[in-house]
């Protein structure tokens, strides 16, 4: 049987190879734009490449995987592809940032059915926004074609970073010390978390679609929906060194990421008063008659970063944030007792 034969029955079968290979030129030059002094290899290849930076004492990979979620659905729905690589690329940053960690590398996933050549380089085209912002190689990755897997136009959407960090500069949240307070840092809206939940009252419960406008917004609910997961790098890393740890507030919001970084014998006492939920949040709560308990274990309320640090770095971190423009509120702070996080009220 002939090549074009088979590219035919392909094709019939739901997978189009010209299609594929003319996204995978665009994606190529996408790939390209973010290579660095540390890239090896070439773009296209199976596999990809990055040097370890040189001069590190003991230079120690920190790696992560992650995906945006259900936000998938919304940029299918509203045909907005570009925000939700950013996504990825930012939290997957933030994941090994709450670990010290720089980032190296990058590498992206995109599964799906009926994925056309705009929409898949729209797709990259965040992933490599975001690499360039954080000088970081997007060394390869995969798109698959897989109808009957998925519904045609459905897609997911997830990616692994590669950072380092000196061994013994890692926060691994051991310093963490009773009178530590906490620092809030403010998110851009949902992030990438809470998505099942804030679609179901935005369709069902206020009979919204993604091209309507929310309520008391002042703008659509895709835009507040598909708002870029906000990376903290450029301002958390000049303060790393007073840092005691770190936590990325993602699914299971406060209570469920903060404790990840607290040693035993110490609790996070997080007052709610010391800042304003986004008005994002108290829509999201009072139309599905969501609990205050249920809003903090599945939504980041607007607090997308804590650190963990004394007294005396508080001043600095709240200045590098602002440097960024990104505003902090001193939330809580750190006591002797049982593991875990309470909220005063």
């Amino acid at each position: 049987m002939s090549d074009s034969r088979e590219s035919r029955q392909y094709a019939a079968a739901g997978v189009d190879l010209a299609d594929a290979e003319s996204a995978k030129e665009r994606i190529g030059r996408l790939v390209a734009s973010t290579r660095t002094a540390l890239t090896a290899g070439r773009v296209g290849a199976f596999g990809g490449m990055v040097r370890v930076p040189g001069g590190m004492r003991k230079p120690t990979l920190v790696m992560s995987t992650d995906g945006v979620g259900t936000k998938v659905l919304v940029a299918q729905q509203a045909g907005r592809f570009d925000t939700v690589g950013e996504c990825l690329v930012n939290h997957s940053v933030n994941d090994i940032l709450v670990h010290g960690a720089r980032p190296l590398a990058f590498m992206d996933y995109v599964a799906g059915a009926g994925l056309g050549i705009e929409m898949l380089a729209d797709i990259v085209e965040g992933v490599a926004r975001g690499c360039r912002a954080h000088g970081m190689d997007l060394a390869g990755g995969e798109t698959a074609q897989m109808p009957g897997l998925y519904a045609p136009g459905h897609f997911d959407l997830a990616g692994t970073i590669v950072g380092v960090v000196e061994e013994d500069e890692a926060l691994h949240g051991d310093a963490v010390v009773p009178g530590d307070l906490l620092l809030g840092y403010a998110s851009t809206g949902l992030h990438t978390n809470g998505y099942t939940l804030a679609r179901k009252i935005a369709a069902q419960d206020l009979g919204l679609g993604v091209g309507d406008l929310w309520p008391g917004l002042g703008m659509t609910v895709a835009d507040a929906f598909l708002a870029v997961h906000r990376s903290y790098a450029r301002a958390v890393t000049p303060v790393l060194p007073r840092l005691h740890a770190l936590a990325h507030i993602t699914g299971g919001g406060i209570p469920g990421n903060l404790v990840r970084v607290l040693p035993k014998g110490c609790k996070a006492v997080v007052d709610p008063g010391t800042w304003e939920w986004p008005p994002l949040f108290r829509l999201l709560q009072e139309a599905g008659k969501v609990t205050t308990d249920e809003m903090r274990d599945v939504f980041n309320l607007g607090v997308g970063l804590i650190a963990v640090l004394p007294e005396d770095g508080v001043a600095a971190a709240r200045a590098a944030a602002r440097a960024d423009g990104i505003e902090t509120w001193v939330i809580g702070r750190i006591e002797a007792g049982s593991h875990g996080v309470r909220f005063t009220g």
